[in-house]
């Protein structure tokens, strides 16, 4: 938790002011009482009139005053509140930023949406409520208290007893729903992620007729975050009707009491109209800081999760400048015994990965699906760290090299293709900001997506929607290639970004790839014999392991994996012979 106050720390006077105005707004409701007994003591029941309206013209002053002090209050404890809340989320938002992939990988990113959006938005409530009220409501029981022993100090001996009564009260309850509600937040994390997941799936959910069987899974997540909420509700909701029975059982006592000593003249009538206003106050306030201490614990469970998503450090560092110099002799991309191991993973996705490329060489990189290729790659611009060996770029191990020396010279076009809303201009220049449109055009030139851009309406100028709706995939692959190649990397991945182009398309893209200016070291990533056959070498992946590395006529001799893959694509050439059993 501490490591959330610096945020409250950049608005500590709006955190005095506001508390202090609402203490000020509490003084004047404390003298309400005073002045009605001496309305009644002094002006009805005496008859004069002047005194009655000098205390009617205290009232209406002492209201406007404390209608101003409560306005004012909460001016600082809405500015302090929204913004803490705002310095909270975007320090979030920064730290989310520097986690690594595995990281975030662990975390999922339905947890972070609800830590980063709904907590930070009840921290805010919790914040601007508990400034206005959390000093306000004691202030008004104890005050009220004290008021009781200036009027008289025998029936102020039932609020003596009430109070400390009604604070464990309060207190015990809250103690027991704190824990509750951070369950109940998980929880909703849980219920984010069901929902997105059918929602992001709803298509392959109506082909596959499962929309009984998803209403059924979600209807049984959300039931048992509703029993929790309704558990955590009804702990919460003693608080009312205990502290209405201990403040009724206490105002029995005082009007009782008080009768009694009006009768043996000791007590005023006034006198006792104004003990009964201050125990009208201490339910008042107490029903109020009822309700401030569900939406505080409420908070402080939002808060912690907040502080323990902050407390994460990154498990991937980089340096400030690179380490070492780069070779112009070495590969441009090497691997020495390399193995890695996802986090929480039970076996090794990549074991003992030697090989190199140099500079300008195509690599093409094949395997089925879960033989590693992606883990492969994603190795490269050090999406993840190798759990041992070395790679190595230019002869520099990629741990050495700077954040931004790899993001300079390792282009990547991942499988998903993702982009952003905004024009398509504003999309590539994420490559390089410099860009100029002619720059743009080449990209696109290469990428085959110009003659896409030129059908646009407004063409570098048409607007995207979110996560480009308005394209189809093979058009957002394009202009994912594209935005990638304005950046002129040194290292190209191609990450089955191809898979939605025909094959006339795929085919005119590594051509006009292989033209690239420059000694470009490109890797394709696919399960197209296609795509990879006139690359200089190919490496075959199969379980993780590298079982096979050369060109396409090498690899048709010697790898057993390879041929399987290619005959299951080229039936037509597969010899008669050939036991589709021997792969």
């Amino acid at each position: 938790m501490r490591s959330l106050a610096k945020y409250l720390k950049r608005y500590r006077r709006e955190s005095i002011l506001a508390p202090l105005f609402k203490l000020l707004e509490a003084m004047f409701d404390l003298l309400v009482p005073i002045v009605v007994a001496r309305m009644i003591d002094s002006g009805v029941i005496a008859g004069q009139k002047s005194t009655v309206f000098l205390c009617f013209g205290a009232l209406v002053l002492m209201a406007a005053v404390g209608l101003l002090c409560s306005v004012t209050a909460q001016y600082f404890a809405a500015k302090a509140s929204v913004g803490t809340a705002g310095a909270l989320r975007q320090a979030l938002f920064d730290h989310i930023q520097r986690l690594s992939f595995s990281q975030l990988d662990n975390l999922g990113s339905d947890t972070l949406i609800t830590r980063i959006s709904g907590d930070v938005n009840q921290v805010q409530t919790g914040l601007n409520m508990g400034l206005r009220l959390l000093l306000r409501s004691p202030f008004i029981v104890f005050g009220a208290m004290i008021m009781a022993f200036t009027i008289s100090v025998k029936c102020a001996l039932v609020f003596a007893v009430t109070i400390p009564i009604l604070f464990a009260v309060t207190f015990g309850i809250m103690m027991v729903s704190i824990p509750l509600f951070g369950k109940a937040q998980a929880g909703l994390d849980r219920v984010t992620a069901l929902t997105r997941e059918n929602l992001t799936g709803v298509r392959v959910i109506h082909a596959f007729c499962r929309e009984e069987q998803s209403v059924a899974e979600f209807e049984e997540k959300n039931s048992g975050l509703t029993k929790l909420n309704l558990l955590v509700g009804r702990i919460s909701a003693l608080m009312n009707p205990l502290t209405y029975v201990l403040i009724n059982a206490g105002t029995v006592a005082l009007i009782r009491y008080a009768g009694v000593q009006v009768n043996l003249g000791a007590l005023e009538q006034g006198q006792v109209v104004a003990l009964y206003n201050y125990m009208l106050q201490i339910i008042v306030e107490l029903i109020k800081l009822a309700a401030l201490i569900i939406t505080l614990n409420k908070s402080l469970a939002c808060a912690r999760r907040a502080a323990s998503l902050l407390a994460i450090e990154p498990d991937m560092t980089y340096p400030e400048k690179d380490e070492g110099s780069s070779s112009a002799s070495a590969p441009a991309v090497e691997f020495e015994n390399v193995s890695f191991t996802y986090q929480g993973a039970g076996a090794p996705s990549l074991t003992d990965i030697t090989f190199s490329a140099k500079r300008g060489e195509t690599i093409g990189v094949i395997g089925g699906t879960g033989s590693g290729k992606s883990s492969l790659i994603s190795l490269i611009p050090r999406f993840y760290d190798a759990t041992s060996g070395h790679v190595r770029l230019n002869g520099q191990d990629v741990k050495s090299l700077s954040r931004e020396t790899l993001t300079r010279r390792v282009g990547v076009v991942q499988q998903k293709s993702v982009l952003f809303q905004g024009s398509i201009r504003d999309s590539l220049k994420w490559g390089d900001e410099t860009a100029s449109d002619g720059d743009l055009w080449a990209a696109l030139e290469t990428a085959q997506a110009s003659e896409v851009v030129e059908k646009k309406d407004g063409r570098l100028d048409f607007k995207l929607e979110q996560s480009g709706r308005n394209l189809s995939g093979g058009q957002k692959q394009r202009l994912s290639i594209a935005r990638t190649l304005v950046k002129k990397p040194e290292i190209l991945i191609l990450d089955d970004s191809s898979s939605a182009l025909d094959f006339a398309t795929d085919a005119a893209l590594r051509r006009a790839i292989h033209k690239l200016e420059g000694s470009v070291t490109t890797f394709l990533v696919s399960q197209r014999i296609a795509c990879v056959r006139s690359a200089d070498q190919i490496l075959v992946m199969d379980n993780g392991a590298l079982v096979g590395r050369g060109t396409h006529d090498q690899l048709m001799q010697s790898c057993d994996v390879y041929r399987g893959i290619y005959y299951s694509q080229f039936p037509e050439e597969r010899p008669a012979d050939y036991e589709e059993g021997s792969v």
